[in-house]
């Protein structure tokens, strides 16, 4: 039986798909796509400083879409199909969700065409209540991104997250 958070999984491990060391002609262009998951992570690590609000909305395209369902499922939450940077910022920044993050990036892997690009990337993210570190969630996920070339920068257009595993009170992500 197919677990629920792996029905229509958008991964593809294609060889031609490269790091930002694999050819150094694409090298420049890769490591400026993963930056949009960069800014994404920091964004959310910094949420308290100024100007993070900012970066965090810069890693997305306007018309962006997060689908963190699938995660949320596999730890027995529900959460929203994020539509729109505004809906997505709203959410995941909302300073009443009182939470410290780290968020590690690893294992990127870029295909570029054109001004379009499609990655996927590992990553850990830990979440704890602000005055409370008893309290925690960790989760190991894995990122499927379609991201395009706007204004100077890769933004991120599909989020797609699928959780390897957790461990923790998921609760916790959601400010509870």
């Amino acid at each position: 039986m197919t677990s629920p958070s792996r029905i229509s999984s958008p991964f593809s491990l294609v060889p031609h798909v490269t790091t930002a060391l694999a050819r150094s002609a694409d090298a420049s262009r890769a490591a400026s796509v993963v930056d949009a998951l960069f800014r994404f992570g920091l964004a959310q690590d910094r949420r308290d400083d100024p100007g993070a609000f900012e970066l965090f909305e810069s890693a997305f395209t306007e018309d962006a879409v997060l689908d963190f369902r699938p995660a949320a499922h596999r730890c027995g939450i529900d959460v929203p199909l994020m539509e729109g940077r505004e809906m997505i910022s709203g959410i995941i920044m909302n300073p009443a969700t009182r939470i410290d993050t780290t968020h590690v990036v690893t294992n990127p892997r870029v295909a570029i065409t054109g001004s379009s690009a499609e990655m996927t990337a590992l990553v850990e993210a830990q979440h704890l209540p602000k005055n409370d570190h008893s309290r925690h969630a960790l989760l190991k996920n894995l990122y499927s991104v379609t991201a395009r070339e706007s204004d100077g920068l890769w933004r991120m257009s599909r989020v797609y997250i699928d959780c390897v595993w957790f461990t923790g009170d998921p609760r916790v992500i959601t400010g509870a």
